[in-house]
């Protein structure tokens, strides 16, 4: 028998055929979620660099309540919503208190942060799920047609290779479909993590910056003549 695509559906069983729509709807699925990431976190990526050169020019001398007093950018990315967060905390804090300030400012750019990592995150557990389960959902395929081959074989009264080789070479394709789909979701699983971990540590490093830029500016008295060091976030 010729292996083409219509002669293998049409000897696979139920069950093999539903196996079979979950791992293309799986497929879908995942292709959907790695465009998606792909151009949403390439645009949070090139906002928050924009917004990083924005900050460091107000930042230049130090003078914070400038930087906390301008109006930001309308898509700051995430490392600009971690920092705003920061800004829009300094405003409410009262300034006769610089550890409540400073304390205050802190707690917010860790629960900013954690929101922006949570959500760079987004569907990354999804794309986890179908690289695990797509090789077992073709196991399961297999071991269901290899089982109707050998019911047929029973019914038909007849035994040998030959007669259930076709099967189960049809029942082992469902395997090979678990496997395409899993391995290039696994490493695209795998390049999405990284990046976001990687950003995930550029978040960290900024909100650190600007924190010791902080720090300076709460303990220097007010004639004091700002000398601090731009801002600087590292994008790669």
């Amino acid at each position: 028998m010729e292996f083409a695509a219509s002669d293998f559906w049409s000897h696979l069983g139920l069950p093999a055929r539903l196996i079979i729509c979950v791992l293309l709807g799986s497929a879908l699925l995942a292709i959907g979620i790695v465009v998606e990431r792909i151009f949403t976190l390439g645009a949070s990526r090139r906002q928050s660099l924009g917004f990083a050169r924005w900050l460091a020019e107000l930042l230049e001398q130090g003078d914070v309540d400038k930087a906390a007093a301008a109006r930001a950018p309308e898509r700051p990315g995430h490392l600009g919503r971690v920092l705003q967060t920061a800004f829009e905390v300094y405003r409410d804090c009262p300034r006769e208190d610089p550890e409540l300030t400073f304390e205050s400012v802190a707690r917010g750019l860790e629960r900013q942060a954690q929101r922006e990592v949570h959500r760079m995150k987004k569907g990354l557990g999804t794309l986890a799920t179908i690289a695990s389960i797509a090789p077992f959902l073709g196991l399961l395929g297999t071991v269901v047609g290899i089982v109707d081959s050998f019911v047929s074989m029973a019914k038909s009264g007849s035994g040998g290779l030959a007669v259930v080789s076709a099967g189960i070479a049809e029942a082992l394709a469902t395997t090979a479909i678990g496997l395409v789909i899993a391995i290039p979701v696994m490493a695209a699983y795998n390049a999405l993590a990284e990046w976001t971990d990687s950003r995930a540590v550029d978040i960290a490093e900024a909100s650190n910056e600007l924190l010791d830029l902080l720090a300076r500016h709460l303990r220097r008295p007010a004639t004091e003549p700002a000398s601090v060091a731009p801002l600087a976030a590292s994008e790669g």
